[in-house]
């Protein structure tokens, strides 16, 4: 009976949670806000000291210091430490800066011509050439000329308002080739309890030709004029990316996308990260250049994450950050102004929040607003209330019957049919029985008690008048204690 109880509890409770309206929402597909807090603008200077040793003429030590732009890209922060994965191309020089030094110091100091670029030249003067080849590197004990080179790495977050100076970063591993992935670290630890925005990493790449992703990135340092960019791209065929890379390819023929993001890396678009259109999650990284876009794979990133080992996490603004973007893409905008604003009270800079935060604003209590109108639709019971009435009566029929069968069970069985007295006659034989059998419950079987009939002492029975123990007819003493009997 327990067991049929909690079956019709267990379906009454089923079928008021299907009558009840939808409560939980999942995560909207085919979009970029999950990652675009967290992109970076990423600029890479290399810096040159150089002292020459002119021993032509009259001995002198000329100093000059230079600053070499040699990259500037996107970059992504997959940690609230500010950890980022970029390309290699974004933080190692690929030109041997020394050698363009020694180029400039030369030509500026003996007034040469010589070419401004990171190849060895000769010059027509004998002393003067020996003396170039002596400059350039690598350094020998004879050398003329002092090089000491250092790269600066600086990740401009997307703020508003835009930092000016941002913050310093360094390569602690990157891949073998320039569009293999780097990884990045601040130098100083940043200041703040919760850190800066991540963005979550995919496991795999899709494998089906014309999937849809997204690239967002920076054309320029992030700024008023500046905001981050975003752009649709479809997948070509070839399965994972691989060191290689995967292409670009639009299903329609419309847009010839290769050649599009590739203009968009010479732009500065290099190193963004590819978004996937299923949940939102970074699938690889945009390689290439000119004429061919191409992606590097989530793979590819975390070997060169692993190899750092750097393992890449969430944070509370992320929590916050997820939690009010649901709400909002499902279009519950009451709900999602408080979760934004406390977005911006944890990183008051996110400049996608508080875009997303006006947007809500604007629509809060409007027709769009579907907590609105779940709230004015109550009134009218828009919701049928027969799945709860039916649900009321299963539960009240199995309540009922669970009582009656507990009461059957026990309640003691009455007979139907009662015995009926014995006529007056004759004693009855030996093999003859008196007994009425009358079948009762096990649990209250009740035992007949035997009546006690009072009978008179018979005469002949004699008793010790002094301890009261029965006697014998032939006893002239009590045998118990010695008493005489009288008679």
């Amino acid at each position: 009976m327990a067991r049929l109880t909690a079956l019709a509890g267990g379906v009454a409770a089923i079928l008021m949670l299907l009558a009840m309206p939808v409560a939980a929402h999942e995560h909207p597909s085919g979009i970029t806000d999950l990652v675009s807090p967290a992109v970076v603008r990423v600029e890479a200077v290399s810096h040159v000291e150089i002292t020459l040793l002119d021993h032509v003429g009259e001995l002198k030590h000329v100093e000059r210091s230079y600053d070499l732009p040699f990259a500037a890209g996107t970059g992504t922060v997959i940690s609230p430490d500010g950890t980022i994965v970029a390309l290699r191309r974004l933080a190692v020089n690929p030109n041997d800066v020394a050698i363009y030094a020694a180029n400039k110091i030369f030509a500026e100091h003996h007034k040469v011509k010589i070419p401004l670029d990171y190849k060895k030249h000769k010059l027509s003067n004998d002393l003067l050439d020996h003396h170039l080849q002596e400059c350039y590197p690598p350094k020998t004990s004879t050398a003329t000329c002092i090089i000491n080179v250092t790269t600066e790495l600086t990740a401009y977050p997307n703020v508003s308002p835009a930092s000016a100076d941002g913050y310093k970063v360094k390569c602690i591993k990157a891949g073998p080739t320039p569009d293999s992935p780097a990884v990045l670290v601040p130098l100083t630890p940043l200041s703040g309890g919760v850190g800066m925005p991540t963005a979550p990493l995919a496991d795999k790449v899709p494998e089906q030709a014309g999937s849809p992703t997204n690239v967002a990135g920076f054309l320029g340092r992030p700024g008023p004029n500046v905001a981050h960019t975003v752009e649709i791209a479809h997948l070509a065929k070839g399965g994972v990316a691989g060191e290689t890379g995967r292409g670009f390819s639009d299903p329609e023929k419309k847009v010839d996308e290769p050649v599009k993001l590739g203009g968009l890396a010479d732009k500065g678009l290099v190193g963004a990260p590819v978004i996937g259109d299923k949940n939102g999650h970074v699938i690889g990284l945009l390689i290439g250049g000119g004429k061919e876009g191409k992606m590097i794979g989530i793979r590819e990133v975390n070997a060169v994450l692993a190899a750092a080992k750097v393992v890449p996490r969430r944070g509370a603004i992320d929590t916050a950050f997820e939690a009010a973007l649901t709400r909002y893409h499902t279009k519950y905008y009451t709900e999602a102004a408080p979760g934004f604003q406390r977005v911006l009270e944890l990183y008051p800079g996110n400049v996608v929040a508080a875009g997303l935060l006006k947007t809500s604003l604007a629509k809060r209590g409007g027709p769009e607003d579907q907590g609105t109108k779940q709230a004015a639709s109550a009134p009218v019971r828009s919701t049928p209330l027969w799945p709860f009435i039916l649900a009321a009566g299963i539960l009240f029929i199995a309540a009922g019957g669970g009582a009656y069968l507990l009461w059957r069970r026990r309640t003691p069985e009455r007979p139907t049919e009662l015995p009926q007295p014995l006529a007056a006659g004759p004693p009855l034989d030996d093999g003859a029985n008196q007994t009425v059998v009358v079948r009762r419950s096990q649990s209250f079987q009740v035992v007949p008690q035997q009546q006690q009939v009072m009978t008179a002492p018979d005469p002949a029975i004699k008793y010790c008048t002094s301890c009261g123990m029965k006697l014998g007819p032939a006893h002239r003493f009590c045998g118990y204690c010695g008493h005489p009997i009288e008679t």
